[in-house]
Protein backbone atom coordinates (compact mmCIF):
# COMPACT_ATOMS: atom_id res chain seq x y z
CA UNK A 1 0.00 0.00 0.00
CA UNK A 2 0.83 3.34 -0.72
CA UNK A 3 1.63 6.61 1.57
CA UNK A 4 -1.16 8.56 -0.05
CA UNK A 5 -3.19 5.16 0.20
CA UNK A 6 -2.80 4.75 4.07
CA UNK A 7 -3.24 8.33 4.44
CA UNK A 8 -6.76 8.08 2.81
CA UNK A 9 -7.96 5.10 5.01
CA UNK A 10 -6.49 6.74 7.74
CA UNK A 11 -8.77 10.02 6.90
CA UNK A 12 -11.70 7.44 5.98
CA UNK A 13 -11.85 5.65 9.43
CA UNK A 14 -11.14 9.18 11.68
CA UNK A 15 -14.10 9.85 10.02
CA UNK A 16 -15.80 6.51 10.77
CA UNK A 17 -15.37 7.02 14.26
CA UNK A 18 -17.10 10.80 14.40
CA UNK A 19 -19.97 10.03 12.61
CA UNK A 20 -20.48 6.96 15.47
CA UNK A 21 -24.37 7.08 16.58
CA UNK A 22 -25.18 7.68 20.47
CA UNK A 23 -26.23 4.59 21.77
CA UNK A 24 -30.09 3.89 21.71
CA UNK A 25 -30.43 3.56 24.99
CA UNK A 26 -29.29 6.17 26.56
CA UNK A 27 -30.99 7.85 29.49
CA UNK A 28 -31.87 11.41 29.00
CA UNK A 29 -30.44 13.62 31.77
CA UNK A 30 -33.15 15.18 33.91
CA UNK A 31 -32.94 17.93 36.80
CA UNK A 32 -33.73 17.22 39.80
CA UNK A 33 -33.94 18.40 43.47
CA UNK A 34 -33.39 16.86 46.62
CA UNK A 35 -36.19 17.21 49.31
CA UNK A 36 -34.61 18.79 52.34
CA UNK A 37 -35.36 20.64 55.86
CA UNK A 38 -34.95 24.23 55.91
CA UNK A 39 -37.18 27.26 58.38
CA UNK A 40 -39.69 28.30 56.01
CA UNK A 41 -41.46 31.55 56.54
CA UNK A 42 -44.22 33.80 54.30
CA UNK A 43 -42.89 36.92 53.39
CA UNK A 44 -45.57 39.75 53.59
CA UNK A 45 -44.61 43.53 52.10
CA UNK A 46 -45.18 45.92 54.30
CA UNK A 47 -44.13 49.96 54.08
CA UNK A 48 -42.67 51.61 57.10
CA UNK A 49 -41.30 55.03 58.03
CA UNK A 50 -38.92 56.56 59.81
CA UNK A 51 -39.19 59.00 62.87
CA UNK A 52 -37.47 60.66 65.17
CA UNK A 53 -36.84 58.79 68.41
CA UNK A 54 -37.60 61.97 70.32
CA UNK A 55 -39.17 64.94 69.21
CA UNK A 56 -40.56 68.03 71.21
CA UNK A 57 -41.23 71.74 70.51
CA UNK A 58 -39.81 74.32 72.58
CA UNK A 59 -41.99 76.15 74.57
CA UNK A 60 -41.12 79.91 76.48
CA UNK A 61 -41.97 79.02 80.20
CA UNK A 62 -42.51 83.09 80.45
CA UNK A 63 -43.54 85.67 78.40
CA UNK A 64 -40.80 88.29 76.96
CA UNK A 65 -39.18 89.09 73.88
CA UNK A 66 -36.70 86.96 71.96
CA UNK A 67 -33.16 88.19 73.06
CA UNK A 68 -30.92 85.78 70.95
CA UNK A 69 -31.44 82.91 68.99
CA UNK A 70 -28.39 80.83 69.09
CA UNK A 71 -29.28 78.81 66.25
CA UNK A 72 -31.18 77.64 63.17
CA UNK A 73 -32.69 74.83 61.30
CA UNK A 74 -30.24 72.24 60.72
CA UNK A 75 -28.24 72.93 63.41
CA UNK A 76 -26.91 69.79 65.63
CA UNK A 77 -27.13 70.54 69.57
CA UNK A 78 -26.04 68.63 72.62
CA UNK A 79 -27.88 68.47 76.28
CA UNK A 80 -27.44 71.62 77.68
CA UNK A 81 -26.33 73.88 74.96
CA UNK A 82 -27.94 77.86 75.25
CA UNK A 83 -30.31 77.77 72.15
CA UNK A 84 -32.07 81.45 73.15
CA UNK A 85 -32.74 83.91 75.79
CA UNK A 86 -35.75 85.61 76.74
CA UNK A 87 -35.61 89.46 78.00
CA UNK A 88 -38.09 90.20 80.81
CA UNK A 89 -36.49 92.85 82.91
CA UNK A 90 -39.49 92.74 85.39
CA UNK A 91 -38.41 89.53 86.69
CA UNK A 92 -35.19 91.00 87.23
CA UNK A 93 -36.47 93.73 89.28
CA UNK A 94 -38.65 90.87 91.28
CA UNK A 95 -35.75 88.84 91.69
CA UNK A 96 -33.66 91.68 93.49
CA UNK A 97 -36.89 92.73 95.46
CA UNK A 98 -36.97 89.14 96.74
CA UNK A 99 -33.74 88.92 97.80
CA UNK A 100 -33.77 92.43 99.91
CA UNK A 101 -37.01 90.88 101.63
CA UNK A 102 -35.17 87.99 102.68
CA UNK A 103 -32.48 89.91 103.98
CA UNK A 104 -34.41 91.66 106.00
CA UNK A 105 -36.15 89.05 107.04
CA UNK A 106 -32.85 86.99 107.90
CA UNK A 107 -32.12 90.34 109.73
CA UNK A 108 -35.37 90.58 111.99
CA UNK A 109 -34.67 86.67 112.54
CA UNK A 110 -31.44 87.75 114.42
CA UNK A 111 -32.62 90.51 116.49
CA UNK A 112 -35.63 88.20 117.37
CA UNK A 113 -33.67 85.15 118.42
CA UNK A 114 -30.94 87.13 120.30
CA UNK A 115 -33.06 88.79 122.27
CA UNK A 116 -35.38 85.34 123.12
CA UNK A 117 -31.83 84.31 124.02
CA UNK A 118 -30.75 86.89 126.34
CA UNK A 119 -34.30 86.39 128.11
CA UNK A 120 -33.71 82.99 128.69
CA UNK A 121 -30.37 83.99 129.91
CA UNK A 122 -31.36 86.36 132.47
CA UNK A 123 -34.66 84.00 133.64
CA UNK A 124 -31.56 81.06 134.44
CA UNK A 125 -29.59 83.19 136.31
CA UNK A 126 -32.34 85.49 138.15
CA UNK A 127 -35.29 83.44 138.28
CA UNK A 128 -38.49 85.35 138.69
CA UNK A 129 -36.43 88.40 137.13
CA UNK A 130 -38.23 88.10 133.83
CA UNK A 131 -41.97 88.11 133.53
CA UNK A 132 -43.08 84.71 131.92
CA UNK A 133 -45.17 86.98 129.53
CA UNK A 134 -42.26 88.53 127.97
CA UNK A 135 -40.42 85.29 127.72
CA UNK A 136 -42.96 83.74 125.78
CA UNK A 137 -43.87 86.78 123.54
CA UNK A 138 -39.91 86.59 123.15
CA UNK A 139 -40.47 83.32 121.88
CA UNK A 140 -43.18 84.07 119.49
CA UNK A 141 -41.73 86.25 117.83
CA UNK A 142 -38.38 84.51 116.99
CA UNK A 143 -40.40 81.37 116.20
CA UNK A 144 -42.21 84.59 113.81
CA UNK A 145 -39.12 86.09 112.53
CA UNK A 146 -37.78 82.39 111.47
CA UNK A 147 -40.98 81.45 109.60
CA UNK A 148 -40.37 84.94 107.61
CA UNK A 149 -37.19 83.64 106.52
CA UNK A 150 -38.65 80.32 105.21
CA UNK A 151 -40.70 82.65 103.16
CA UNK A 152 -38.71 84.65 101.98
CA UNK A 153 -36.57 82.36 100.73
CA UNK A 154 -39.08 80.24 99.04
CA UNK A 155 -40.15 83.94 96.98
CA UNK A 156 -36.80 84.42 96.13
CA UNK A 157 -35.96 80.84 94.86
CA UNK A 158 -39.51 81.42 92.63
CA UNK A 159 -38.05 84.26 91.24
CA UNK A 160 -34.44 82.63 90.72
CA UNK A 161 -36.06 79.84 88.93
CA UNK A 162 -38.37 82.33 86.64
CA UNK A 163 -34.98 84.23 85.80
CA UNK A 164 -33.52 80.65 85.12
CA UNK A 165 -36.63 80.15 82.53
CA UNK A 166 -35.27 83.05 80.30
CA UNK A 167 -32.72 80.63 78.78
CA UNK A 168 -34.02 78.19 76.60
CA UNK A 169 -31.90 74.96 77.01
CA UNK A 170 -31.64 72.14 74.52
CA UNK A 171 -33.23 68.92 76.54
CA UNK A 172 -31.40 66.13 74.40
CA UNK A 173 -28.47 65.55 71.71
CA UNK A 174 -30.10 66.11 68.68
CA UNK A 175 -31.09 68.29 65.47
CA UNK A 176 -32.90 72.05 65.17
CA UNK A 177 -35.84 70.61 62.87
CA UNK A 178 -37.77 73.54 63.20
CA UNK A 179 -37.55 77.39 64.01
CA UNK A 180 -40.66 79.62 64.57
CA UNK A 181 -39.34 83.10 65.79
CA UNK A 182 -36.89 85.74 65.37
CA UNK A 183 -35.12 87.92 67.58
CA UNK A 184 -36.82 90.62 69.21
CA UNK A 185 -40.48 89.00 68.81
CA UNK A 186 -42.79 88.94 71.67
CA UNK A 187 -42.90 85.22 73.15
CA UNK A 188 -46.00 84.23 75.43
CA UNK A 189 -45.54 81.02 77.99
CA UNK A 190 -46.63 78.28 76.54
CA UNK A 191 -49.73 77.05 79.02
CA UNK A 192 -51.67 73.81 78.50
CA UNK A 193 -54.69 75.36 77.32
CA UNK A 194 -53.41 78.12 75.13
CA UNK A 195 -52.35 77.90 71.67
CA UNK A 196 -49.01 79.50 71.59
CA UNK A 197 -46.41 79.68 69.15
CA UNK A 198 -42.90 77.16 69.97
CA UNK A 199 -39.72 79.08 69.54
CA UNK A 200 -37.73 75.93 68.33
CA UNK A 201 -38.37 72.28 67.53
CA UNK A 202 -35.87 69.66 68.73
CA UNK A 203 -35.70 65.99 67.06
CA UNK A 204 -33.23 63.16 67.95
CA UNK A 205 -32.12 61.65 65.12
CA UNK A 206 -29.16 59.88 66.08
CA UNK A 207 -31.86 57.07 66.98
CA UNK A 208 -34.54 56.87 64.91
CA UNK A 209 -38.28 54.49 65.15
CA UNK A 210 -39.18 52.57 61.98
CA UNK A 211 -42.59 52.21 62.30
CA UNK A 212 -45.24 50.19 60.54
CA UNK A 213 -48.13 48.24 60.88
CA UNK A 214 -48.56 44.93 61.09
CA UNK A 215 -52.72 43.19 59.86
CA UNK A 216 -54.35 41.57 63.12
CA UNK A 217 -54.06 38.52 60.55
CA UNK A 218 -50.31 38.48 61.51
CA UNK A 219 -50.35 39.81 64.68
CA UNK A 220 -49.92 36.48 66.79
CA UNK A 221 -46.26 36.16 64.55
CA UNK A 222 -44.67 39.22 65.78
CA UNK A 223 -41.88 38.87 68.53
CA UNK A 224 -39.74 40.84 69.76
CA UNK A 225 -35.70 40.55 68.54
CA UNK A 226 -37.15 39.00 65.30
CA UNK A 227 -35.29 39.90 62.34
CA UNK A 228 -36.80 42.52 59.56
CA UNK A 229 -35.63 42.75 56.23
CA UNK A 230 -35.94 45.65 53.24
CA UNK A 231 -34.84 48.38 51.28
CA UNK A 232 -34.89 52.16 51.64
CA UNK A 233 -36.83 53.37 48.86
CA UNK A 234 -35.54 57.21 48.47
CA UNK A 235 -31.65 55.49 48.72
CA UNK A 236 -31.72 53.56 45.21
CA UNK A 237 -33.25 50.64 47.58
CA UNK A 238 -30.74 50.16 49.72
CA UNK A 239 -30.73 47.35 51.73
CA UNK A 240 -32.10 47.49 55.18
CA UNK A 241 -32.26 45.40 58.28
CA UNK A 242 -33.27 45.71 61.79
CA UNK A 243 -34.64 43.92 64.95
CA UNK A 244 -37.85 44.12 66.15
CA UNK A 245 -37.78 46.41 69.34
CA UNK A 246 -41.48 46.67 70.23
CA UNK A 247 -44.91 46.26 69.85
CA UNK A 248 -47.85 47.95 71.05
CA UNK A 249 -49.39 44.33 71.68
CA UNK A 250 -52.99 45.85 70.83
CA UNK A 251 -54.91 46.25 68.05
CA UNK A 252 -56.86 49.33 66.44
CA UNK A 253 -60.05 49.15 66.52
CA UNK A 254 -59.92 51.49 63.39
CA UNK A 255 -57.23 49.82 61.02
CA UNK A 256 -57.34 46.30 62.56
CA UNK A 257 -53.65 46.25 62.97
CA UNK A 258 -50.98 46.39 65.43
CA UNK A 259 -48.08 49.05 65.79
CA UNK A 260 -44.71 47.73 65.61
CA UNK A 261 -41.17 49.54 65.07
CA UNK A 262 -37.20 48.81 64.78
CA UNK A 263 -35.24 50.97 66.56
CA UNK A 264 -32.42 52.01 64.00
CA UNK A 265 -28.78 53.75 65.30
CA UNK A 266 -28.13 56.74 63.20
CA UNK A 267 -24.85 58.10 64.51
CA UNK A 268 -23.60 60.11 61.21
CA UNK A 269 -27.35 61.03 60.47
CA UNK A 270 -27.36 59.81 56.79
CA UNK A 271 -31.13 58.21 57.56
CA UNK A 272 -33.83 61.12 58.12
CA UNK A 273 -37.21 60.93 59.84
CA UNK A 274 -40.09 60.50 56.99
CA UNK A 275 -37.95 58.19 54.49
CA UNK A 276 -39.55 54.97 53.44
CA UNK A 277 -38.92 51.35 53.91
CA UNK A 278 -40.26 48.46 51.97
CA UNK A 279 -39.96 45.92 54.76
CA UNK A 280 -40.38 41.59 54.17
CA UNK A 281 -42.06 40.83 57.36
CA UNK A 282 -41.62 36.86 57.94
CA UNK A 283 -44.46 35.56 59.56
CA UNK A 284 -45.89 32.27 59.80
CA UNK A 285 -43.20 30.41 60.59
CA UNK A 286 -42.24 26.47 59.79
CA UNK A 287 -39.18 25.78 61.82
CA UNK A 288 -37.04 22.98 60.29
CA UNK A 289 -39.78 21.99 57.71
CA UNK A 290 -39.19 19.17 54.74
CA UNK A 291 -39.59 21.68 50.93
CA UNK A 292 -39.10 21.22 47.63
CA UNK A 293 -38.78 24.08 45.09
CA UNK A 294 -42.46 25.22 43.79
CA UNK A 295 -41.33 24.24 40.48
CA UNK A 296 -41.46 20.44 41.63
CA UNK A 297 -45.73 20.42 42.39
CA UNK A 298 -48.02 22.05 40.64
CA UNK A 299 -49.96 25.09 43.34
CA UNK A 300 -52.53 23.39 45.81
CA UNK A 301 -52.79 21.57 48.84
CA UNK A 302 -52.64 17.80 46.97
CA UNK A 303 -50.60 17.51 44.34
CA UNK A 304 -48.34 14.74 42.74
CA UNK A 305 -44.64 15.17 42.29
CA UNK A 306 -42.36 13.10 40.34
CA UNK A 307 -39.63 11.68 42.09
CA UNK A 308 -36.56 9.59 40.88
CA UNK A 309 -36.30 6.65 42.33
CA UNK A 310 -33.05 4.87 43.47
CA UNK A 311 -33.51 2.83 40.04
CA UNK A 312 -33.39 5.65 38.61
CA UNK A 313 -37.35 5.98 37.50
CA UNK A 314 -39.54 8.42 37.29
CA UNK A 315 -42.18 7.52 40.01
CA UNK A 316 -45.23 10.12 40.29
CA UNK A 317 -46.10 10.66 44.20
CA UNK A 318 -48.83 12.22 45.63
CA UNK A 319 -48.02 15.03 48.47
CA UNK A 320 -49.94 16.98 50.65
CA UNK A 321 -48.12 20.73 50.38
CA UNK A 322 -48.73 23.53 53.44
CA UNK A 323 -46.90 26.63 53.02
CA UNK A 324 -45.58 28.11 49.78
CA UNK A 325 -42.97 30.75 50.06
CA UNK A 326 -41.80 33.08 47.00
CA UNK A 327 -39.35 29.45 46.18
CA UNK A 328 -40.29 26.81 48.01
CA UNK A 329 -43.45 24.72 48.73
CA UNK A 330 -43.49 23.33 52.39
CA UNK A 331 -44.02 19.16 52.12
CA UNK A 332 -46.71 17.96 54.65
CA UNK A 333 -46.57 14.34 53.92
CA UNK A 334 -45.73 11.87 50.97
CA UNK A 335 -42.12 12.28 50.90
CA UNK A 336 -39.13 12.16 52.64
CA UNK A 337 -35.75 14.27 53.43
CA UNK A 338 -33.12 13.36 51.26
CA UNK A 339 -35.68 12.17 48.12
CA UNK A 340 -34.72 13.44 44.57
CA UNK A 341 -38.20 15.31 42.64
CA UNK A 342 -38.04 16.29 38.91
CA UNK A 343 -37.36 19.89 38.64
CA UNK A 344 -38.94 21.91 35.80
CA UNK A 345 -41.11 20.99 33.58
CA UNK A 346 -43.02 17.09 33.75
CA UNK A 347 -44.54 17.04 30.08
CA UNK A 348 -41.65 15.95 29.18
CA UNK A 349 -41.05 13.17 30.93
CA UNK A 350 -43.69 9.23 31.81
CA UNK A 351 -43.97 7.34 35.05
CA UNK A 352 -41.51 4.65 34.50
CA UNK A 353 -39.11 6.17 32.46
CA UNK A 354 -35.27 5.64 33.19
CA UNK A 355 -33.50 9.19 33.67
CA UNK A 356 -29.82 10.38 34.58
CA UNK A 357 -30.63 12.46 37.64
CA UNK A 358 -28.57 16.11 37.85
CA UNK A 359 -28.83 17.39 41.24
CA UNK A 360 -28.89 21.15 41.24
CA UNK A 361 -28.66 22.52 44.96
CA UNK A 362 -30.15 25.87 45.46
CA UNK A 363 -29.23 27.82 48.63
CA UNK A 364 -31.56 28.12 51.58
CA UNK A 365 -32.97 31.47 51.70
CA UNK A 366 -32.42 33.27 54.56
Amino acid sequence: MTAAAAAAAGLVCASCKQAAPPPQNAAPSVSVARVRREDLAKIVPLPAEFRPYVEVELHAKVSGYLDKMNVDFGDRVHAGQLLATIEVPELRDELNNALAVEQRAEADFTNAHLMYDRLLAVNQSHPNLVAQQDIDTASAKDLAAQAAVGAAKADAGKYETLVGYTRITAPFDGVVTRRYVDPGALVEAGTATENTRPLLEISDNYRLRLDFFVSVEYVKDIRVGDTVNGVIVSMDNKPFSGKITRASLKVNQDTRTMDTEVEVANPDLSLMPGMYVDLSLPVERRPNALSIPIQAAPPGQMATVYVVNSQNEIEERPVKLGMETPDRFEVVSGLKEGELVLNGSRSLFMPGEKVTPKVIEALPQD
